[in-house]
């Protein structure tokens, strides 16, 4: 068997879907705990149901950009890694981010074609270790953090929101700028245009649907924005590599 196909095995379909129906019957019964906890503090039937709908449309719209990044993921890392990894906690930003770079820190690069069982084994486990820390934190620390919050008044504050907002602006521009230095790299060095056409065509839909959307008030696009931006990304990324 080759890489692919262990990938993608019929063992790794069932544990994968084992775990995510475990998850699924956790979500099923707090909507359940949640559903009666509303009708026992006296909420109307019709408001909960509306909130059942409205929350069920807001959920599947968004998701086709997370089912865009399993079929982007599956090639190298294949179907049941990238399904598990952007069911839970993951998202394709971080995901194949970290892939990436685990890979390359492997010395290889993140494609099926050079990829092996204990390149793959090292890439979840380097994608787990870096993303758990969040739930951990949470069961230990939220409590107390909770605690510290103060519920506003209603009233407009003047505080900038303190270090916390300048250091994820902060993490969020060296983030993005750390790829756009990479690509335009990959395309002077390695004479590989692919990445940068692909950023470039992806912000500027993006940009495009962000103004559709505040502008001309096309609020529906807002859920559409980001899978549409990626599937242009992806288009580009196509189109690209048959010209060369």
């Amino acid at each position: 068997m080759n890489y692919l196909q262990i990938a993608n095995s019929l063992s790794l379909y069932l544990l994968v879907g084992a775990i995510l129906l475990f998850i699924a019957a956790g979500c099923v019964v707090f909507m359940i705990k949640s559903y009666r906890a509303g009708l026992k503090i006296g909420m109307d039937k019709k408001v909960l149901n509306g909130a059942i709908t409205s929350s069920a449309a807001f959920t599947v719209l968004p998701s086709i950009s997370i089912l865009l990044g399993v079929i982007a993921l599956s090639g190298s890392l294949g179907v049941p890694a990238a399904w598990l990894r952007l069911s839970v906690v993951g998202n394709i930003q971080y995901e194949a981010t970290v892939a990436n770079i685990a890979a390359e820190n492997m010395g290889t690069a993140l494609d099926s074609s050079v990829l092996t069982m204990n390149n793959l084994v090292t890439i979840l486990l380097v994608m787990t270790v870096g993303i758990i820390w969040g739930c951990l934190l949470t069961i230990f620390t939220l409590k107390g953090y909770s605690k510290k919050l103060k519920l506003s008044s209603g009233k407009k504050s003047n505080s900038n929101g303190g270090f916390a907002n300048f250091a994820m602006t902060g993490m969020m521009i060296g983030l993005c700028a750390t790829f756009v230095g990479s690509y335009i790299a990959t395309t002077f060095v390695k004479a590989n245009s692919t990445p940068l056409i692909t950023l470039l065509v992806s912000g500027l839909f993006m940009a495009l649907f962000d103004t559709l959307a505040k502008k001309y008030n096309v609020t529906w696009l807002e859920n559409f924005s980001l899978s549409l931006a990626m599937l242009f990304g992806m288009f580009a990324a196509v189109v690209s590599n048959l010209i060369k």
